[in-house]
């Protein structure tokens, strides 16, 4: 599920989504893969702007731009979505790109979860985003870790085929975060504005 491109912002609204950030570990991983990826990109000529570590997460649910009232409730729908939830890990592995290597706007790497608890936290976030009145995801859940974005669709397969089968490390998820997305001239900076911890407080 990659990230929908921003629109105008209504006046005093905030870009929001819900996810959960990878581990260090993980995020040291991707992080020299990214950096062998961006030589190989650059050596290709292709732009590329790489997502920084420390954003590194797995999306679960785009809000899009919210007014600032109604952030509580979003607060207290995530607290319900994660009641009942008990922490789980999951693995960061393979690359990939939407739509596809031919024409990439996102390269990603996969996130492997067995056991189904990002998609099952990810079903209960739009479910009670939608009673808040925001638009249900109409497209099938794709856990993934952004890695870089390309303004043009571009094809990326050689740039990724040396470790499009890589596997990297681990993350063992005690809560879900609300995330600001805040525009600036080199992307976009991921703020966090609440934590909201699995199986309630």
């Amino acid at each position: 599920m990659a990230e929908p491109q921003p629109a105008a912002a209504p006046p005093g609204a905030r870009r929001l989504f819900f996810g959960v950030p990878v581990s260090l570990r993980c995020a040291d991983d991707l992080s020299g893969t990214a950096e062998s990826l961006a030589r190989r990109a650059q050596t290709a000529q292709l732009r590329v702007r790489w997502v920084a570590p420390a954003s590194y997460h797995v999306t679960l649910k785009y809000v899009g731009w919210a007014r600032p009232e109604l952030v509580s409730p979003l607060i207290e729908a995530a607290t319900r979505a994660a009641a009942g939830r008990r922490p789980f890990t999951f693995r960061t592995a393979r690359l990939g790109a939407f739509p596809d290597a031919r024409r990439a706007t996102v390269v990603w790497a996969g996130v492997e979860d067995p056991g189904g608890h990002l998609a099952a936290l990810a079903g209960r976030l739009d479910e009670e985003a939608g009673a808040l009145g925001i638009a249900r995801e109409r497209r099938p859940f794709h856990p993934h870790v952004t890695l870089g974005r390309l303004r043009e669709p571009t094809g990326v397969g050689d740039v990724l085929l040396p470790f499009s089968e890589q596997v990297f490390s681990e993350t063992r998820s005690l809560d879900l975060t609300l995330f600001e997305s805040v525009l600036k001239t080199g992307g976009s900076e991921y703020v966090e504005i609440a934590r909201i911890p699995l199986g309630g407080p």
